[in-house]
């Protein structure tokens, strides 16, 4: 099956949505646990607490439990805040937050505290950049000078009218939260369904083909593959074997070379396991500190494997670190929280925030 498919359906009775591309699952998102507390993306009226000693991070009361916001100073205990949730709550600790909102769509990014209006760099046509320039000065006069645009890649192709009613809808919300300050804790804008974050981020490039129907996911072989993403072992082109598991404290990878013993095997097999990396921890949900233990091979051969890594993960939507080897031969990157853990979902587990 070739071409850009993306599905909408159920999954253990969640409501979600797949990003299928030539045949193959490349993104799952489903709708956030109802008992998990604010998602990534929700927007809340906090109130300031206590300074986290040594960390210059500050605790923060949502309407339920805690947020903590980590560029916390200059602010003062007491204070009136809009916070935006940045990741899923890790178990026993607080709610990430930054006070750096994003109102995000699926053609434009408002931006508030941050001005100026913006094109994507993806779009390159002048007479189109032209044109988008004067969509976005029309439709932000009046607009607070700190409130700023970003007209996403998607713009490309909509129509200016489907543009100009996502700009003015978007901006409507945005001017009426960042006005809605005053209160105590309050949840002002909830975090995304599947749905919306699928037509939100994978507008662009358009799919070609939509699936919306009961068995869209049985018809796309999707049960089977998200049966295999609650698995620990992924098969790998070549033969070799990477299994992913998560622990406490980290993310543990192990790349082994299967039943290839040749000299080139360890290689192929790394190789493999770290194109298909990115891949993984996007499907299982997974972020926080990652060390793999590559399969044994020359030390000669790790600038090879760090320019693939470099490029696998080079256009992934989650902040990603790649920190390196370490003196031991394991190899470190952090990638970004940004959703529930896949396995923790589907069984209707959910993280416990502090309180």
């Amino acid at each position: 099956m070739k071409g850009r498919v993306v599905a909408f359906g159920q999954v253990a009775g969640q409501g979600a949505a797949a990003l299928i591309v030539d045949g193959r699952l490349e993104d799952l998102l489903l709708d956030p646990p109802e008992a998990a507390g604010p998602g990534p993306g929700a927007i809340l009226r906090a109130v300031a607490d206590r300074p986290m000693k040594g960390q210059g991070g500050i605790f923060v009361r949502l309407p339920e439990g805690n947020g903590f916001l980590r560029q916390g100073a200059g602010v003062s205990a007491g204070k009136p805040l809009l916070v935006q949730v940045t990741g899923p709550a890790e178990p026993g600790k607080a709610v990430p937050v930054s006070t750096r909102l994003l109102f995000r769509s699926r053609y434009v990014i408002l931006t508030p505290g941050a001005p100026g209006l913006n094109i994507a760099r993806g779009i390159k046509d002048e007479d189109a950049r032209a044109r988008l320039g004067a969509l976005a000065a029309a439709g932000m006069a009046g607009a607070a000078e700190d409130l700023g645009l970003i007209l996403r890649s998607a713009c490309a192709v909509a129509e200016d009218d489907e543009i100009a009613e996502d700009l003015a809808e978007t901006r409507a919300l945005a001017e009426a939260v960042c006005a809605d300050l005053a209160g105590p804790p309050e949840l002002l804008v909830d975090a995304p369904d599947a749905a919306l974050a699928a037509w939100r981020d994978w507008a662009e490039p358009a799919p070609d083909e939509i699936r919306d129907d009961a068995r869209a996911f049985a018809d796309l072989g999707l049960d089977e593959a998200i049966e295999a993403l609650l698995s620990p072992a992924v098969a790998l082109t070549g033969g070799g074997r990477m299994f992913i598991e998560p622990t406490r404290a980290l993310i543990a990878v192990d790349v082994n070379t299967g039943a290839d013993g040749s000299p080139a095997a360890a290689l192929k097999a790394n190789i493999a396991a770290a194109r298909e990396l990115p891949r993984q921890l996007r499907l299982r949900g997974l972020g926080g500190q990652v060390v793999v233990d590559f399969a044994p091979m020359p030390k000669r051969d790790r600038a090879t494997l760090d320019q693939v890594l470099r490029a696998a993960f080079r256009h992934e939507a989650a902040e990603t670190t790649l920190a390196g080897w370490t003196p031991l031969g394991n190899y470190e990157l952090q990638r970004k929280r940004d959703r529930w853990p896949l396995a923790a979902q589907l069984a209707a587990e959910t993280p416990e925030t502090s309180q």
